[in-house]
């Protein structure tokens, strides 16, 4: 039975981030759900905010390191264990990760938000830059921009590849735990909605 959500979009965006950094705490008082950004992302954290805020009807609590350049966004809310059933015990690469049909539906529905949320999360945008010698003799030089996607569990690079291929996005596996997107008509498509972190 699919939980009831007022917005389903923010949950994509959400559970893309969920399974790339998230950790959702069910040992704790009450379900807690953590994420930790690098903090010089003022805007992916505050994407993140937004989304956590539309799902679960109020905002995180914001907690810092001291000398770690980390913004941690928590929040404690009974709901979070059905809208996150891939949670349990271990590391996420070291069990099944297997959407449920409400899941898929609301990723089919979504494509953009769940990769946005993947990206992220566990993802990149990079210039690519390399020289070469031409037949004249002359060393020419290249830049192009490149997404990466890289994450330990096969299930989550999966989820990543389908859903890139529903918006016709070309990927490679450049090896065993990452993805590249670098065709320029697929990085166009994903600059549309993901682009540079911010």
């Amino acid at each position: 039975m699919s939980p009831r959500l007022a917005d389903s979009q923010a949950y994509a965006h959400l559970f893309g981030l969920y399974l790339g950094d998230g950790h959702l705490n069910t040992a704790a008082r009450g379900p807690q759900l953590a994420f930790h950004f690098d903090a010089i992302y003022p805007q992916l954290i505050a994407e993140a905010d937004a989304s956590i805020k539309a799902v679960a009807g109020r905002s995180p609590q914001y907690y810092t390191r001291e000398g770690w350049r980390v913004t941690i966004l928590k929040l404690a809310w009974k709901g979070w264990p059905a809208l996150f059933p891939q949670h349990g015990p271990g590391r996420k690469h070291e069990r099944p990760i297997v959407l449920e049909p409400w899941q898929q539906r609301i990723v089919d529905r979504h494509p953009e938000a769940f990769l946005l949320g993947l990206v992220q999360s566990d993802g990149c945008r990079t210039i690519n830059r390399f020289t070469t010698a031409l037949p004249s003799g002359r060393v020419a030089e290249y830049a192009y921009p490149r997404y990466f996607f890289s994450n330990e569990s096969a299930d989550i690079r999966g989820l990543f590849c389908q859903t890139c291929e529903r918006l016709g996005v070309r990927w490679t596996q450049s090896n065993r735990r990452n993805i590249s997107v670098a065709h320029r008509d697929s990085v166009a498509i994903l600059d549309a909605f993901i682009g540079p972190k911010r």
